[in-house]
C-alpha cells in the first residue's frame, strides 16, 4: 500500500462509520492560534477528534535553540494518538481546512513513528467537503482509547549539525517549501533574519495543488520535483521550510509522486537562524 495516500470528500462520507477509522481534524493558523480549536468546536466531520498542531502535533518551544514548531517527544505523540483511538492497524483520515500543510505534518508524524499505511489525507480538506455539499457535525468523537505503538526512525531526520555537514555535498537536494519571495529574503513575516538555508532551491508547497486546491496528478508532481532533483538521486533529497510543518507537504507530495519518503529537517530555518555562524544566502 502507499504511504502517502489521498480520499475524496465522496469516499470519506461513505466511510467516516466505518468501525475503527479515525478521523482528525488538523485545523490550525499561525496568526489565531486558537482558530483551529474554535473551529472545530463549531462544527467537524462526524467522529472527528482534533490534533493542535502547538499542543499536539509540536513539542516545546526552547527560545534561541529549537524552531517555532519543534517535534514532539515520541511517547507524548504516542500517548495522544492512543487518546484519539489510534491502533497499528488503524486507518485514519487527516484533513484541515484545504491545502493540507497541517495535515501532512500528522501523516509525517505517524511515518516517523512506523505508521506508513492506511493512512490517508482528504484532499482539498474541509474547503473540499464543503463544495460536496456535505454536513458538519457537532458531536464529540466516541473513539475507544487504542493501543498504538511505534518507535521514531532516525532516518527520516537531520539535525542542523548533520545538514551543515552536508551543505557542500553535490549529491544533496535541498528544497525549501516556503514562498518564493521568503526563500529569496524579499520579505520575512514571522521569524526575525530573512534568506535561505545556502543551496537550497526553492520548491513553495502550494505548488503542489492545482487550482481547485487539491493535489497535482501524479505524473505532474514527478515532473515537479524531477526538476529539482536534477537527475541526483531522491535518497539524498532534504525537506525544510519555516518550522517543519510545509516541509512535510513535500514530502507528502514527493511519496505520491512515487519517490521514497524524504528526509526532513525539522528545525528549518526558524531554527537555522538561531547561530549566527551558520549560512545565510538570499536571492534565487
Amino acid at each position: 500500500m502507499p504511504i502517502a495516500q489521498l480520499i475524496s470528500p465522496q469516499a470519506l462520507d461513505l466511510k467516516k462509520e466505518q468501525p475503527g477509522l479515525v478521523i482528525l481534524d488538523c485545523r490550525f493558523a499561525l496568526e489565531d492560534p486558537d482558530y483551529g480549536q474554535r473551529s472545530y468546536a463549531q462544527g467537524h466531520i462526524a467522529g472527528a477528534s482534533f490534533a493542535d498542531l502547538e499542543r499536539d502535533l509540536s513539542g516545546k518551544v526552547i527560545k534561541g535553540v529549537t524552531g517555532r514548531h519543534p517535534l514532539p517527544e515520541p511517547a507524548e505523540l504516542i500517548e495522544r494518538l492512543q487518546a484519539w483511538g489510534i491502533n497499528n492497524d488503524s486507518e485514519v483520515v487527516l484533513y484541515d481546512d484545504g491545502p493540507g500543510a497541517y495535515a501532512a505534518r500528522a501523516w509525517w508524524l505517524l511515518a516517523w513513528l512506523g505508521k506508513r499505511d492506511g493512512v490517508f489525507i482528504l484532499d482539498g480538506g474541509l474547503k473540499a467537503w464543503h463544495a460536496a455539499g456535505l454536513p458538519l457535525s457537532l458531536d464529540p468523537p466516541l473513539a475507544a482509547r487504542g493501543t498504538f505503538s511505534g518507535t521514531a526512525d532516525t532516518s527520516l531526520l537531520l539535525s542542523a549539525e548533520q545538514l551543515q555537514k552536508r551543505l557542500h555535498q553535490p549529491e544533496l537536494t535541498l528544497i525549501d517549501a516556503r514562498a518564493l519571495p521568503r526563500f529569496k529574503g524579499e520579505v520575512e513575516p514571522i521569524d526575525p533574519v530573512a534568506g535561505h538555508i545556502p543551496g537550497a532551491q526553492c520548491a513553495a508547497f502550494t505548488d503542489n495543488l492545482g487550482s481547485d486546491g487539491r493535489f497535482l496528478p501524479a505524473d505532474q508532481l514527478k515532473q515537479r520535483f524531477s526538476e529539482k532533483l536534477a537527475g541526483r538521486s531522491p535518497d539524498d533529497l532534504v525537506a525544510y521550510c519555516g518550522s517543519g510543518v510545509t516541509a512535510c507537504h513535500n514530502l507528502f507530495a514527493l511519496c505520491l509522486a512515487g519517490y521514497p519518503l524524504g528526509a526532513l529537517y525539522a528545525g528549518s530555518w526558524s531554527e537555522w537562524i538561531n547561530d549566527p555562524a551558520r549560512g545565510v544566502a538570499v536571492g534565487e
